[in-house]
């Protein structure tokens, strides 16, 4: 069965199947922030939007982080760190991209099991 959660205009920010969260890309709101700061809201709101359906970082499986400054990599991974223990990192890639929109650094897509 196909569980859809939190709808939004153009998609559902989370998808659920078979114990897998799929979760849609998320940025930051705040986009006065450097990388590092992006950084830190999106894992916040990641927080959240885990609680939320019963799952937690902790069982993040896979990110795929698109970053539009490469320059600004090591803000990105120290705030990344400071939020996932270094025992449940999950499998990430990161990935440069042109452009994400005016000011928006970064954003991430991740999948996690549901405990």
């Amino acid at each position: 069965m196909i569980k859809r959660h939190f709808q939004t205009r153009i998609n559902h920010r989370v998808v659920e199947h078979n114990g897998v969260l799929y979760f849609g890309g998320l940025t930051a709101d705040d986009k006065s922030k450097d990388m590092k700061g992006q950084t830190e809201e999106i894992c916040a709101k990641l927080d959240k939007l885990l609680a939320d359906v019963g799952s937690s970082k902790e069982h993040i499986l896979t990110a795929m982080i698109y970053i539009s400054d490469f320059d600004a990599k090591e803000g990105m991974n120290e705030a990344w760190l400071n939020w996932i223990p270094a025992e449940a990192l999950p499998t990430r890639a990161t990935i440069g991209v042109a452009e994400l929109g005016k000011d928006c650094y970064i954003e991430i897509v991740i999948s996690a099991a549901k405990p």
